[in-house]
């Protein structure tokens, strides 16, 4: 599975922990920055990150900022992008097998180094189950899309 990773200056230092631990385990990731601590804005990465996802060249996103709660709500505004804050394992999981979750976001100020490797562990390790309650509620999800979103805004 081919990942997307991507933060802000607040997220870099967790962002190359991660980058570190997925390559360890022979995990293909695409490090879409920032590259620096010199001050950038997260929407800038969100839309980075998530244009890999609908472009079809990261399977998966994990998104950092420093609480991750913007970093959050900008993934969110892209069509086809269900980015979830997750600072526990259960969430990180669940997650994915119940709402098809496609972009983890861990808040750097927030979590260490040691949580945000489980979270990542337990986010790439879980499968959409495809249960019809599931499906249902994504179709739904997809329909508000449809309905709220500029046509033109994943292209």
């Amino acid at each position: 599975m081919k990942i997307a990773i991507a933060s802000d200056h607040a997220g870099l230092d967790l962002k190359n922990v991660v980058v570190e631990h997925l390559k360890g385990k022979g995990q293909a990731v695409d490090d879409l920055g920032t590259y620096t601590t010199q001050s950038v804005d997260y929407p800038d990465y969100a839309e980075k990150l998530g244009r890999a996802i609908q472009q079809g060249t990261a399977e998966r996103g994990i998104l950092i900022c420093g609480s991750g709660v913007g970093a959050c709500v900008a993934a969110n505004k892209m069509p086809g992008i269900r980015a979830a804050l997750c600072h526990d394992v259960y969430s990180a999981h669940q997650g994915v097998e119940h709402d098809d979750m496609n972009v983890l976001v861990l808040g750097g100020r927030v979590i260490g180094p040691m949580t945000a490797i489980e979270l990542a562990n337990a986010y790439l390790g879980a499968k959409f189950t495809g249960e019809e309650r599931h499906v249902r509620r994504l179709g739904k999800i997809h329909s508000l899309e449809e309905r709220f979103c500029d046509k033109g805004a994943g292209s």
